[in-house]
């Protein structure tokens, strides 16, 4: 066993003669546990928010969109390019979905919102289902009848009620009318019974319909144009590498974007408040680590008979310097260990019981704070409290130390 290991094992485990300094090395044990734990549970509710925001678009947002760099519409029908991206192995299924912003109308209410008008078959693939909370994903029945299917938040602004008595009013800017003073001609205008309500998130839930690409063309006066394609993999394939190949059979004309490129902002701002949240707890475990210098200054001090005995067996100033520098460092090793297992037990606790509500759980999906746990994150906070406890302990060891042996010297 390494000598300097041995003798810092012995001064952190036997009893020391001064009761102050126990007391400062069990403060700063629960110190850097505290922070550990905090750490560890912090990280592990944003891994549960950012899986549970991936579920949720999961529903709504495809594998791969395809749409163009400039411009709005193209059309998928009749070029070669997308009969290659249909044919391609790795494509599960081809939507086509044609978007534009439209003045929705429903009795005396009024709200603008997105209509997305997807192709035949979008209800069948899609995992939209799962996110009704009222009626169904409805667009077509066997008698050729359009119906729109709302977010909540559309829904509650326009007080919709899924009634088939009551339709909704659909109202777009005419692309061919031109300059008129008749607000009928201006104004393209068409109706449609909502035959189901869905709930993923907010933003989302505020701002889109979903209706039968035909309707939407027809309302739109296009024939067979789209804004984008929605693609689905076929399991076994990788999403990136499926990309990158649809990327050059189409051309620097169109992106082919995943689901992470999709809400790139959303997915930026989670992973950036993270590791924000982060570096603060990091900082306070930092102010918590200066118990360790404390603790470290006062056992040198205590041991400066050992120090002695030492130097006239022939250590030097390189294995003194070791011993308190491992003193130092199983204190933090103690704590950071102490804390991830306090960690796991409160984040496998709220994983089972969900003890800890979210508040106004009954506008949530959830009624608990999620919990992911990833071992990554046991491996960065386990590295980050030995690099604290490292600089925490080599600060008084270096200076006290060489005061020691400068003092020694001179006598």
């Amino acid at each position: 066993m390494n000598l300097s290991f041995y003798i810092a094992k012995r001064y952190l485990i036997a009893k020391k003669s001064q009761n102050v300094i126990n007391i400062i090395s069990g403060i700063s044990v629960v110190g850097v546990a505290t922070g550990t734990m905090a750490l560890i549970v912090i990280l592990s509710v944003f891994n549960g928010f950012d899986s549970l925001l991936k579920s949720l678009f999961s529903a709504f947002d495809p594998d791969l969109e395809i749409s163009l760099v400039e411009g709005k519409t193209f059309t998928a029908e009749g070029d070669e390019r997308f009969d290659r991206v249909k044919a391609h192995p790795g494509v599960l299924h081809f939507t086509e979905v044609l978007e534009e912003n439209a003045l929705l109308m429903y009795g005396e209410r009024q709200h603008i919102a997105t209509m997305k008008g997807v192709a035949p078959g979008y209800a069948e693939h899609s995992d939209l289902d799962r996110m009704i909370v009222e009626g169904a994903l409805e667009l077509t029945d066997e008698m050729g009848n359009n119906y729109a299917v709302l977010g909540r938040g559309v829904a509650n602004v326009l007080a919709v009620g899924l009634n088939f008595v009551t339709p909704l009013e659909i109202y777009i800017p005419s692309r061919t009318a031109g300059i008129t003073l008749s607000p009928e001609r201006a104004f393209n205008r068409r109706l449609i019974f909502p035959s189901g309500i869905f709930s993923i998130e907010q933003e989302i839930d505020m701002n889109y319909l979903l209706v039968p690409l035909h309707f939407a063309r027809e309302i739109l006066e296009y024939r067979d144009e789209v804004t984008s394609v929605e693609l689905g993999l076929s399991p076994g394939f990788s999403e990136s590498a499926v990309q990158d190949e649809l990327q050059e059979i189409l051309g620097e004309e169109f992106r082919v974007l995943n689901r992470f490129e999709q809400q790139e902002w959303l997915y930026r701002v989670m992973q950036s408040e993270k590791w924000a949240i982060f570096l603060i707890l990091t900082f306070i475990l930092l102010v918590a680590s200066f118990n360790i210098i404390g603790s470290i200054t006062m056992l040198i001090i205590e041991k400066k008979k050992d120090i002695a005995v030492l130097k006239s067996m022939g250590a030097g100033e390189g294995l003194i310097r070791k011993i308190f520098l491992f003193e130092g460092w199983m204190i933090s090793v103690a704590g950071a260990l102490a804390g991830m297992l306090l960690g796991l037990v409160i984040c496998l606790v709220q994983i089972e019981f969900g003890v800890v509500k979210l508040y106004g759980s009954g506008a949530f999906i959830i009624d608990a704070y999620p919990v992911e746990l990833q071992f990554s994150d046991f491996v960065y906070v386990f590295l980050t409290v030995l690099l604290i406890g490292f600089f925490a302990a080599l600060v008084p060891v270096r200076y006290i130390t060489r005061r020691i042996f400068s003092v020694s010297e001179q006598l």
